[in-house]
């Protein structure tokens, strides 16, 4: 597994971090039902699909039942990160070819299952804003204490700114030296936008006595 600093060395000053993210996004959601987010950021190379990745697995460990969804139906990765094949996945599932219980696959981690993105689809978009979609999710949560969903980057393509409207919030990563602020800017406004609430944002590679540490702080 490549980056999975909270599995190979959960002690670690990065893993804390992540587990800060978590108990931040329990704190946000006190109120309400965060039961389902999505993870992006402004443009590619930000650190998404690690942070997504590890987020999933640090609520993995706290014992929650958690599925990370591969929905970046353009140029998935979660299959590398977890050392899938990727026959099959969500795209199956939207397409009507698979159940989501057929395409779920178990990680090496406790508590945490894979759906990835499988085929490459020739209509991520209209899949994604499909009511098979919205369908998926809502049976995901019967199965499931938490599912994170890795989208395509917000200023990209329009999927993050699709799935944001059914699923419980967002969370934005954005990465010290490579975001600009103006793209930081226009992502946070872009998803305020959708139904969803904008949980907060992720700062990664900040440099701290030559280390790289992550950030979150809320909306």
């Amino acid at each position: 597994m490549r980056h999975l600093i909270t599995k190979l060395n959960p002690r670690s000053p990065i893993s804390e971090q992540y587990r800060t993210i978590r108990t931040n996004l329990q704190f946000s959601s006190v109120d309400e039902t965060l039961q389902s987010i999505l993870i992006t950021s402004p443009n590619a190379a930000a650190g998404k699909s690690i942070t997504s990745a590890n987020v999933a697995i640090v609520y993995a460990q706290q014992g929650k039942k958690t599925l990370l969804i591969d929905a970046d139906l353009r140029k998935p990765t979660v299959h590398y990160t977890f050392r899938l094949d990727n026959l099959r996945g969500l795209s199956n599932v939207l397409v009507g070819d698979s159940t989501i219980e057929d395409s779920i696959e178990k990680s090496d981690v406790d508590n945490l299952d894979i759906l990835s993105c499988g085929p490459i689809p020739p209509n991520p978009s209209e899949l994604l804003a499909s009511k098979r979609m919205q369908d998926v999710l809502e049976n995901a949560k019967q199965l499931y204490d938490f599912i994170i969903f890795d989208t395509p980057p917000a200023l990209a393509v329009t999927d993050a700114k699709i799935l944001a409207n059914i699923v419980d919030g967002s969370l934005i990563v954005y990465r010290s030296g490579v975001t600009e602020m103006e793209e930081a800017e226009r992502t946070a406004d872009l998803m305020k936008d959708s139904k969803a609430r904008l949980l907060g944002a992720v700062l990664n590679d900040r440099s701290k006595e030559n280390s790289n540490y992550y950030y979150y702080y809320g909306s």
